[in-house]
């Protein structure tokens, strides 16, 4: 039996299903978990507008979109702004 690698991209095809893809990541404690669904929902978009968009180049967005990378806060924030959604802060109670 053969088993081809899932790739999370293929099914974030919709607003709705993104968020609730990168704010189940975020939940998570591991940080490389959100930098993956960055890079799987940019993926989904297209990467080579996404980088356009973001103003970095298609090369260094997959860089640092690898888990591991230290990923920076403003190319977060540029990644984020292009694929339309935004990171909240919520109290716990």
């Amino acid at each position: 039996m053969r088993f081809t690698p899932f790739d999370a991209s293929e099914f974030l095809d919709d607003e709705e299903a993104i968020a609730e893809y990168l704010a189940a990541a975020l939940a998570d404690p591991d940080p490389d978990l959100f930098v993956a669904a960055l890079g799987d929902v940019a993926k989904a978009r297209g990467m080579r507008q996404i980088a356009r968009e973001a103003g970095v180049g298609r090369e260094s967005l997959y860089k640092a979109l690898t888990p591991g990378s230290k990923l920076r806060y403003e190319t977060i924030r540029k990644v984020m702004d292009v694929l339309g959604v935004k990171l909240t802060v919520a109290s716990r109670v």
